[in-house]
């Protein structure tokens, strides 16, 4: 079962459209990528040519290009905010027959705790500068 998959919201972690966040298209499992929605525009030349019809094609278009998967996190829907993913194994007992499911979640942030101990930290220096004017 792989981390991310096609429909996720990822948040860019690294590179020159780090903090965008978009939905999956795509995953390029061989090539270890993803394709973003919104994310890693490339320009992409297409030869002119004609349709059936007599309506010219081609030209200049914009279009997302892979990016890395090491570079993205999903999004944790309850924060908004990048999250690692782990994975649950349960035993299900359904009708007498018992079965493994294994699904996602999302482990717990590590920069809530830090930035709760740096905001104690402050309200002790401030409480202590106005005790001292």
């Amino acid at each position: 079962m792989a981390k991310i998959r096609k429909g996720d919201l990822v948040e860019v972690i690294s590179g020159g459209d780090k903090g965008k966040q978009g939905k999956v298209l795509e995953v390029l499992v061989a090539e270890g990528r993803v394709i973003v929605e919104g994310v890693n525009y490339a320009t992409k030349h297409t030869r002119v040519g004609q349709t059936q019809r007599g309506t010219k094609t081609g030209g200049i278009e914009t279009i997302e290009a892979p990016i890395h998967v090491s570079n993205v996190a999903l999004v944790n829907p309850d924060t908004g905010k990048p999250a690692r993913v782990g994975f649950k194994v349960e035993e299900v007992t359904e009708g007498g027959v018992t079965t493994t499911v294994k699904t996602r979640e999302f482990k717990p942030s590590r920069r809530d705790s830090a930035a709760a101990a740096t905001e104690k930290k402050t309200t002790k220096k401030a409480a202590a500068k106005k005790d001292s004017e």
